[in-house]
């Protein structure tokens, strides 16, 4: 097994044993949700409707915080269609999701909102953000950092930064 990122308290398993499994939390399916990004001019968002439905086939449940997807191009209508649960508010989001997708690196108030239960995917620069994952670590959440995922064809699916460099040329 490979490890994405690991600290004292957590460690992520990007290729587990039971990938194409359906993920279960007792008798629910585990929610991954996908908040608006909070800074000024980010039109990327972390689900698209297509990418929703490949997370509901492998027995994910989705949901996304209205208006995420407009910049990008997606109403909240097209999430509807996909089968994707639109809430109207980030707090009740981060409240309702298991596994929290985001673009960008979470702010101050949405590393609040983290516990021991949540795992957040995103942007983190863990070596530049000394405060931020000092307070994922304090609410006991799991984090994983993209920029982190190693650059191997193994896990070329997952490599951001590569995708990110090919977009801007």
């Amino acid at each position: 097994r490979r490890y994405i990122a690991q600290d004292s308290h957590n460690v992520c398993d990007p290729y587990p044993a039971d990938a194409g499994a359906a993920r279960t939390r007792g008798t629910d399916k585990v929610k991954i949700g996908t908040p608006k990004e909070v800074i000024n001019g980010e039109a990327r968002v972390a689900m698209t409707p297509d990418s929703a439905r490949q997370l509901q086939k492998l027995g994910y449940e989705c949901a996304i915080e209205s208006g995420a997807g407009l910049a990008a191009g997606f109403s909240d209508a097209t999430y509807e269609e996909a089968g994707v649960e639109v809430i109207k508010t980030a707090a009740a989001l981060w409240k309702a999701s298991d596994i929290i997708a985001k673009v960008r690196q979470p702010n101050e108030a949405e590393l609040k909102r983290l516990n021991s239960k949540k795992t957040l995917i995103s942007f983190f620069n863990p070596g530049g953000n000394a405060e931020g994952l000092e307070l994922a670590k304090s609410k006991g959440a799991s984090v994983v950092a993209m920029e982190m995922v190693p650059r191997i064809s193994r896990a070329q699916k997952m490599d951001a930064l590569s995708s990110m460099a090919n977009i801007a040329g």
